[in-house]
């Protein structure tokens, strides 16, 4: 079932269209990875799903409702993830769960027994009364994970919750996620980390300059770029041209090209073999050409021609 959708959502600041006709779903049980460069409109994408900005066209539905015909009801659904910690330093973390808890509505009771519940459930019990400054930044992130739970939302907005973490808190943190998802909840997940992506989204989505360019699974997505290969090329490549090679582009789509570097796969079914020896005879000296199965990250240069980073 679908706990959040889109339809046509488009938002614009002047002459800078930031979201632009974005379609997609989130549903019950899964994790929804938005994915996109640094301006592609995930964030603007964020604040139109939960209301911090109302959209110039298209909905936003929640549950089946659209969300500004009851914003209230929908909020109450849904809990907000930000990337920068919105917490307060000076409280503890007992004591910014309780505020949170109460502004989500939760009676003084009710907000003092889930925010235990969430200590417990995140490992934060030994440390729940010390000052959230004292804290680690893992341990920062945890809290600010529960400070959106405390109301039982059935949908998760996340942006970019693993950042400036180590790989131990990031490993944990995510497997709290994983469980989350496991009680049926759904998620809509933005990361920088594309290796996040690849091992804990069901579906991704990737966006640029507004414009939602594809959406599946991460096998579905490799599909796109000839299934289960791609050939890579090394060498000195600073000066090739692909599009000067006679019959290329015919027989090979470029997925991206550095100097050092030219991957590509096969534009129609051919033996690896056969597109070996084709490559092998280009007019460039190719010290080594290795087969490999397509990543998201080749996806997402594929589509954006841009790293997740830039």
């Amino acid at each position: 079932m679908a706990l959040l959708k889109t339809h046509r959502l488009s938002k614009s600041f002047g002459d800078l269209h930031a979201v632009d006709g974005v379609s997609f779903e989130v549903r019950a049980g899964e994790i929804y990875g938005l994915l996109g460069p640094n301006g592609a409109g995930k964030t603007t994408t964020l604040s139109l799903l939960c209301g911090l900005l109302k959209p110039d066209a298209g909905e936003v539905i929640v549950e089946g409702t659209n969300f500004w015909a009851d914003p209230n009801r929908a909020r109450a659904m849904m809990g907000v993830v930000p990337q920068e910690v919105a917490l307060y330093e000076e409280l503890s973390g007992r004591e910014n769960l309780e505020f949170w808890g109460r502004l989500a509505g939760l009676s003084a009771k009710e907000a003092r027994q889930r925010a235990g519940e969430l200590l417990e459930a995140l490992s934060l019990t030994d440390r729940a009364n010390d000052a959230v400054q004292k804290y680690s930044g893992g341990m920062k992130r945890r809290i600010n994970l529960g400070a959106a739970l405390l109301h039982r939302p059935r949908l998760l907005l996340l942006d970019e919750p693993t950042v400036g973490i180590d790989p131990q808190a990031r490993a944990n943190l995510l497997e709290y996620i994983r469980g989350l998802v496991a009680g049926g909840m759904g998620l809509l997940y933005t990361t920088h980390y594309l290796d996040e992506a690849e091992l804990l989204c069901h579906r991704i989505g990737i966006i640029d300059h507004g414009h939602l360019l594809a959406e599946g699974t991460l096998a579905e997505l490799q599909d796109r770029l000839g299934g289960d290969r791609l050939f890579v090329l090394e060498g000195d490549l600073s000066q090739a041209e692909p599009d000067h090679w006679p019959g290329f582009r015919e027989r090979f789509r470029v997925i991206h090209k550095l100097d050092r570097q030219l991957v590509v796969a096969a534009a129609t079914e051919r033996e690896p073999a056969a597109c070996l020896q084709e490559l092998l005879a280009l007019p460039v000296r190719v010290e080594n050409v290795t087969l490999k199965r397509p990543s998201l990250n080749d996806v997402f240069l594929q589509l954006t021609g841009r790293e997740l980073r830039e």
